[in-house]
């Protein structure tokens, strides 16, 4: 079974690059749009050091993301997503990441303000298959 559920929440991960990243901002739950890569369930996604977001995850390192959800309504599936987030400057990764979408905010992956969220999984939850309880996998 857990085959099954990591198959289907990778599958999810691959597809959707695109959703809603929550963070704590003066104790209260704060949330963003921003786009995700995934290699082996764990997550990255880009963003300038400069941010609201770089300040709470340097107090508060816990995240929640929701990917998947295509809005069709009942049975569309999604992942419920925590994780633990690490800021990296690693100038592997960022070359890695870079796409030229971002030249709208960064000079490029060398520019000093360009900065990696690299996000671990703490628990993944497969949600809504036509109404069947989530799975969560097991990490």
């Amino acid at each position: 079974m857990t085959d099954a559920i990591k198959a289907n929440i990778e599958k999810i991960l691959q597809d959707s690059h695109v959703g809603p990243m929550a963070t704590v901002q003066n104790d209260k739950p704060h949330s963003r749009y921003m786009t995700f890569f995934q290699e082996n369930l764990k997550l990255y996604t880009a963003t300038s050091k400069e941010t609201h977001k770089t300040e709470e995850v340097e107090k508060n390192p816990f995240t929640h993301i929701l990917l998947g959800y295509e809005g069709d309504g009942f049975g569309d599936e999604y992942v419920e997503y925590e994780g633990k987030v690490t800021i990296s400057n690693s100038d592997e990764l960022k070359k890695q990441l870079w796409i030229e979408d971002m030249k709208h905010y960064f000079d490029g992956p060398e520019d000093p303000n360009f900065i990696v969220l690299e996000i671990e999984p703490i628990q993944i939850r497969l949600m809504n298959k036509k109404g069947k309880a989530p799975k969560v996998l097991e990490l």
